[in-house]
């Protein structure tokens, strides 16, 4: 017969760890590079046209959600982690939140990128044609669903982690 402690070795909450952190640090940097690159081009759209700035800061808002989702699955899956007295974490659970937390930090830095680069040009050319916001806005939303996609696929394999 088969005990619990079988499928808990002790490096195994290391795995949720690292799910949370993969999470939150890949999901940042897609974050921050989205903001930082989209805020180039907001500055020199400000430069030439401020009464623009308000209508190009849609992309840093969006590259703001990215970190959002990494931070709901951070804490999704640390408030499914408790002390070895309390809660024996199986080496399924461990493989199971660094899932999660890779698919949301990867693809929040795969949507982050995408965001930078359409905020940035998309900006700059709705500084010398309006008529570009609309398309603009629907590429960056379907850079955004990359994000989303991560998010949905964590949350679905957290849910099979936690039974």
């Amino acid at each position: 017969m088969e005990d619990a402690a079988d499928y808990a070795p002790k490096f195994a909450p290391f795995l949720g760890m690292a799910g949370i952190a993969f999470a939150m640090i890949f999901g940042c940097i897609g974050a921050a590079y989205g903001t930082a690159k989209s805020g180039i081009g907001i500055a020199g759209v400000g430069t030439f046209r401020s009464d623009l700035i308000m209508k190009s800061l849609i992309p840093v808002v969006m590259s703001g959600i990215i970190a959002v989702y990494a931070l709901v699955v951070a804490v999704l899956i640390a408030g499914n982690m408790k002390p070895p007295p309390e809660q024996s974490y199986s080496l399924f659970n461990g493989f199971m939140h660094l899932a999660c937390g890779l698919s949301v930090g990867l693809t929040g830095l795969a949507a982050g990128y995408a965001i930078g680069i359409v905020g940035d040009s998309g900006v700059r050319a709705y500084m010398q044609q309006s008529r570009i916001f609309v398309g603009m806005v629907l590429i960056l939303i379907f850079g955004e669903v990359l994000g989303l996609y991560g998010l949905i696929v964590s949350l679905i394999l957290n849910t099979r982690a936690a039974g």
